[in-house]
């Protein structure tokens, strides 16, 4: 018997191992398999890679050979070219510039490529005020617009390595620019440009004419739009938090790609494509939405005492679709402007203001329809920095009343403190504790969950301030007291190191801010220590509160110290004013012996138990069955 289950056993124990083997065999042939994929996938874009930079090598060679005759010119420029030989072999093929601008922006658009090259914005000054140096969203090569046109000889050619031929008039008020790649007299590619008075958005047409006999249009052609966004404020860390691809898709959906390095989304239907650099943005509109993107973001800061110039790479890849004709035919906008809600929202019907990251449901509510309004009525009229000031009062004071409730609970909570403590030391039991605890509750007329509820009110206008601050366009280069700027930190102190988590300066407001939640804490922390006892299995929650008091300082020195001084000026204030409203209530509104009379008298009336109440005494007393159950 015994063999006979070794041999049982054997057989069980060789078909495992076999099994594992074949298991072992079959990933590493998948593995192989998937290694071998890649690299001749790879392959297939080394090589597209690769006769892209030698078409763009021969085009140029061509273009620029002054040596060689007209005829063996056009041979070679035919050769390489195909049907687009015929714009090469124009005067304008070479080397040129148009300028168009208003009293907002100035763009230029080269020749070769028909894109903008340049977009400077005529109103603001990079990294501070008086620094004498306008903003650049496009410049010296960071940005690359191009359509990977496929030519029925089976050619891959890229406008950017192209010459449009430029004609420029004014219309009316208006000044328009049409770029035209051509092929022969009337057939062409065209980017027209129109730029209105007084205005960041320009309007931008791309169509093709007679190009159907040119172009393989049974495949898409791919927009690639690149851009590598420059540093344009203090903190070039701040900025990159804050600098963030948007789109809009299906209709009215905003969603963003994520931050870090090669994040990447491919939304169907896109009506926008939004590359924001925290306060300004460079977008691209379409009235007929693109079928499919590929939208790339990278981080380009691993180092900021190294990486000072550029905060983020973007990338966007679109495949155009020709329409029933055989030619593209497209009707959309530039953007180069700066992330302003008022501005952005001018523009009506196209949804611009929601890259502004303002917060999600509740908390973009409140600042759309309270702080923006509120802010922006006392910006009008009064610096920026005594406008906090105002705009945190008049918050402060509007929720009040909340914050009455809330102290008024507690002093409730701190008269009842000795029958609770009496009430700890005669009953053991946790769930009796509980339920003995709850009924003098219901007979004083105490609801312990009214301290709270007051709490999670202003929670909200809490949260969306962090929205708010950091995006308020207002904000940036205005100077109060020593801050020169609003939407950055306020550096008191250049220290000749740098402290991990903290920085390499030292800002006030936030010192300012963290020393009014600290004392902010200890007053609410030390009114309401030891107002319940702790129960059996539960945390200890005085020690946890002694923990805040300190930890709550720290954090807001260590975070906030490169934030935008607007947002710790605005902290400061709520808990200074906040302090100020509660010490006034204490004094004048707050009188312990009448609550505590109040509370004997509401001992002595019939309790009326409310839903909650009632609910939580059901399940203590489910509870206490249960345990009972189990005992027997």
């Amino acid at each position: 018997m015994e063999e006979k289950k070794f041999d049982k056993n054997s057989i069980i124990g060789f078909g495992l191992i076999f099994l594992i083997v074949m298991w072992m065999m079959f990933n590493s042939q998948q593995a192989e398999q998937k290694e071998q994929a890649e690299k001749a996938k790879q392959a297939q874009v080394d090589k597209q890679k690769k006769a892209k930079e030698v078409a763009t090598k021969e085009v140029a060679a061509v273009v620029v050979d002054t040596v060689v005759n007209d005829t063996v010119k056009k041979q070679k420029l035919q050769g390489a070219l195909g049907s687009f030989a015929y714009s090469a072999s124009l005067p304008t093929a070479k080397e040129g510039y148009t300028v168009l601008e208003n009293d907002l922006v100035k763009l230029t658009i080269s020749n070769k490529g028909g894109y903008v090259s340049e977009a400077i914005l005529k109103k603001y000054e990079k990294f501070s005020k008086g620094s004498g140096q306008l903003v650049e969203l496009i410049k010296n090569n960071n940005a690359n617009f191009n359509l990977a046109l496929q030519t029925k000889d089976n050619r891959v050619l890229n406008t950017n390595d192209l010459f449009f031929e430029p004609t420029f008039k004014q219309v009316g008020e208006n000044k328009v620019l049409s770029m035209k790649l051509k092929t022969g007299a009337t057939t062409f590619l065209e980017y027209n440009y129109t730029l209105k008075p007084n205005d960041y958005m320009v309007d931008f047409d791309l169509r093709s004419q007679g190009l159907s006999t040119a172009l393989n249009t049974s495949k898409e052609t791919n927009l690639e739009w690149d851009l590598k966004t420059y540093r344009n404020e203090k903190s070039i860390n701040y900025e990159n938090q804050n600098a963030e691809v948007y789109f809009e898709y299906e209709e009215g959906k905003i969603d963003y790609v994520s931050q870090g390095s090669d994040q990447e989304e491919t939304p169907e239907n896109t009506s926008f494509i939004a590359y924001k650099q925290h306060f300004f943005s460079t977008i691209l509109l379409t009235n007929t939405p693109f079928k499919t993107a590929k939208i790339h973001s990278s981080s380009l800061v691993n180092d900021e005492k190294v990486d000072t110039v550029f905060t983020k790479e973007f990338k966007s890849i679109v495949p155009l679709a020709y329409n029933s004709k055989g030619e593209l035919d497209y009707k959309m906008n530039w953007y180069f402007g700066p992330t302003d809600y008022k501005t952005l929202k001018s523009y009506e019907g196209k949804n611009l203001d929601k890259v502004i990251p303002l917060g999600w449901g509740i908390f973009g509510w409140i600042n759309r329809l309270i702080f923006i309004p509120l802010f922006g009525f006392l910006g009008g009229f009064m610096s920026y920095g005594l406008a906090i000031i105002i705009f945190t009062i008049l918050i402060k004071i509007a929720m009040s009343p909340i914050t009455f409730k809330s102290f008024l609970s507690q002093a409730k909570m701190k008269v009842l403190r000795p029958e609770i403590a009496e009430i700890s030391e005669k009953i053991k039991d946790p769930v009796k504790k509980q339920q003995e605890t709850m009924k003098l509750y219901s007979k004083a007329g105490v609801n312990p969950m009214a301290g709270c509820i007051p709490a999670l009110i202003q929670m909200p206008f809490l949260v969306a301030s962090f929205r708010f601050f950091p995006s308020a366009f207002e904000l940036r280069q205005k100077p109060f007291l020593w801050a020169d700027d609003l939407s950055s930190f306020d550096q008191i102190l250049k220290l000749p190191f740098n402290i991990p988590l903290y920085g390499d300066h030292v800002s006030l407001f936030p010192i300012l801010a963290a020393i009014a939640i600290f004392f902010y804490m200890k007053m609410t922390s030390g009114d309401n220590q030891m107002a319940q006892p702790q129960q059996e299995g539960m945390p200890d929650m005085t020690k946890i509160m002694k923990m805040m008091i300190y930890l709550s300082p720290i954090m807001m020195l260590i975070f906030f110290n490169s934030y935008g001084s607007g947002l710790s000026l605005y902290n400061f204030m709520s808990n200074l004013i906040t302090i100020g409203i509660m010490l006034v209530i204490k004094k004048y509104f707050i009188d312990s012996d009448k609550i505590h009379a109040q509370i004997q008298e509401n001992k002595t009336k019939p309790v009326k138990e409310g839903k909650f109440q009632k609910k939580l005494r059901e399940v203590m007393e489910q509870a206490e069955e249960q345990k009972a159950k189990g005992k027997k």
